[in-house]
């Protein structure tokens, strides 16, 4: 088990990703082809559940693109069923304060850092992969390394509280919702106003002292290189049904 996307990170090298939308594990695969780091599987917003995660994540891995997954609530089912599947991260939306911090970790982490329920599922291989063959204590060790958690900061009370946010031992970095927290701050889509380019630049440098990841979404491709210049580590670039309009749509504008 290993994380291709916290390996290049820990190495100080960004990285990319998108949500998916479609529902196709076809998609899955063109977005590996196409060089992405990751995809976030979106059970938020998309229509899925852990049976079509599980096979989205399957068409990740075959590209070697690391499935992520953004999680419907905060709750032990939403935490633990992702994770059985496969999923190797995880973005947990409305994150308010820090009791539900902790309650991810409980769900999403082993002991000793948390209390995530044991059985032999999909995403070990049932147990017949090589790291959970070496018995429970080494299967929990490589699990808790290599499985992100990633609360998505997209409220006013989350960013009131993110210090002590990442001070939550088993939490992995931040995952900004941008259109989320400037509407929490009563700016709506209002990203050159001062209060929301400062709060975005704040979870970036907040993280970095922290020594945790810091990931946020991004529109469109100069959103995007501004959020690598601001230092973010990663960037998740719009999603499958926007990329594949927007591609559509400049042919269409080029031919006709």
């Amino acid at each position: 088990m290993k994380n291709l996307v916290k390996e290049k990170m820990q190495a100080g090298e960004r990285t990319l990703g998108s949500f998916f939308e479609t529902g196709s594990a076809t998609a899955v695969e063109c977005l590996g082809l196409g060089g992405l780091d990751y995809v976030i599987i979106d059970n938020e917003h998309g229509p899925y559940n852990p049976q079509s995660t599980l096979e989205f994540v399957r068409a990740a891995k075959l590209y070697g693109m690391t499935p992520f997954a953004r999680v419907s609530e905060i709750s032990r089912e939403a935490v633990l069923r992702q994770l059985d599947v496969g999923v190797m991260g995880l973005v947990i939306p409305d994150v308010r304060r820090v009791d539900e911090v902790e309650k991810i970790v409980e769900y999403g982490k082993y002991l000793p850092l948390g209390k995530r329920g044991v059985a032999p599922t999909a995403g070990s291989g049932f147990w017949y992969e090589d790291y959970a063959r070496q018995g429970l204590e080494y299967y929990f060790e490589v699990s808790n390394r290599e499985t992100m958690l990633l609360p998505q900061c997209e409220t006013a009370e989350c960013l009131n509280s993110l210090e002590e946010i990442l001070r939550v031992e088993g939490i992995d970095g931040i995952y900004v919702g941008p259109f989320d927290l400037s509407a929490a701050l009563g700016k709506p889509g209002q990203f050159d106003d001062p209060e929301i380019r400062e709060a975005i630049r704040h979870i970036q440098k907040a993280c970095a002292e922290a020594g945790k990841f810091s990931f946020i979404f991004a529109a469109n491709e100069t959103a995007a290189k501004e959020d690598f210049d601001l230092g973010y580590g990663s960037v998740t670039l719009g999603m499958d049904a926007t990329i594949l309009t927007d591609a559509v749509r400049a042919h269409v504008a080029a031919l006709m």
